[in-house]
C-alpha cells in the first residue's frame, strides 16, 4: 500500500522476535557472559557494562538482571556521522574510570560497525583490562568495518526494525517486541504505523508469533571464543 493511500499501511511482517524469544536469548547471552567473566574478574571486582544510548536501554537493563557476576553500568552517547567528513564525536562520556577494568560494550544493534569500531578504539585508549562487544542484533550484511562481536543474540538481514529500544525519530522504541516494517511510508509520516503496531495491544489481541515469516534472516545466539 502506498503512502498516499487513505488507510495506514500494515507493517511488512508480524513480530520478528517477541518478548519471550528476546528474554530467552538474553538469558543465553547472560549465561555465556557470566561464564567468561567469572574467570576474568578478580574477587570483588565488577565488569563495567557500557551502554550506547539510546537503543541499548531495554536490552542492557534485561541483560544486567540475568548476569551472575557483579556489574557496574555507565553510558556513552555519540553524535550522528557528519555527512561530508564521516566523523563522529562523543556527546556523553563515561563517569567511571575504566583503567584496568574489564569493559563490555552493549549495543541494541550493530550494522556497519563504524560507531562501535570508533567506540572500542576510544575505550581501549583508556587502558582497560579488556574490551568486548555484546549486541542483541548483529546486522553483518551492512558491515563496512571488520569488527569482532563476541556476544550476539540474533543475526538479522537488512530489514528495517523497530521496537525494544529501536525507534524511528523517537517513535516505536517502547514496543516490547521487534518488528520489521517497510521504511518507505515513514519518510512521509512517522506516525503511519501507530494504529497497526499499538492498536492490537490496546485491543487485547493475541500475542504475536516469535518469528515472522518471509525473507527475514534469523539465527540463534552467537558467542565467539
Amino acid at each position: 500500500m502506498s503512502a498516499r493511500s487513505t488507510g495506514a499501511p500494515r507493517p511488512s511482517g508480524a513480530a520478528l522476535y517477541d518478548r519471550t524469544a528476546i528474554a530467552e536469548r538474553t538469558e543465553a547471552l547472560g549465561a555465556a557472559i557470566t561464564a567468561d567473566y567469572s574467570q576474568r574478574l578478580e574477587p570483588g571486582a565488577a565488569v563495567v557494562l557500557v551502554g550506547v544510548l539510546r537503543s541499548c536501554l531495554p536490552f542492557l537493563a534485561d541483560l544486567a538482571r540475568v548476569l551472575g557476576v557483579e556489574a557496574e553500568v555507565d553510558f556513552l552517547a555519540l553524535s550522528r556521522f557528519a555527512p561530508h567528513s564521516g566523523r563522529v564525536r562523543i556527546t556523553r562520556d563515561l563517569d567511571i574510570d575504566i583503567t584496568g577494568r574489564h569493559v563490555l560494550l552493549v549495543e541494541g544493534i550493530v550494522d556497519s560497525g563504524l560507531s562501535v569500531g570508533f567506540l572500542t578504539g576510544e575505550l581501549r585508549r583508556r587502558s582497560p583490562a579488556s574490551v568486548e562487544v555484546c549486541t542483541l542484533l548483529d546486522r553483518g550484511v551492512r558491515r563496512v568495518l571488520p569488527l569482532e562481536v563476541r556476544y550476539a543474540g540474533f543475526t538479522v538481514d537488512d530489514s528495517f526494525l523497530v521496537g525494544y529500544g529501536l525507534d524511528f525519530r523517537g517513535r516505536y522504541g517502547n514496543l516490547p517486541d521487534l518488528r520489521a516494517v517497510d521504511r518507505g511510508p515513514l519518510g512521509h509520516n512517522g506516525d503511519v504505523y501507530v494504529d497497526s503496531l499499538y492498536g492490537s495491544r490496546s485491543a487485547g489481541g493475541p500475542a504475536p508469533a516469535a518469528l515472522a515469516s518471509g525473507g527475514i534472516s534469523r539465527s540463534a545466539a552467537i558467542v565467539k571464543s
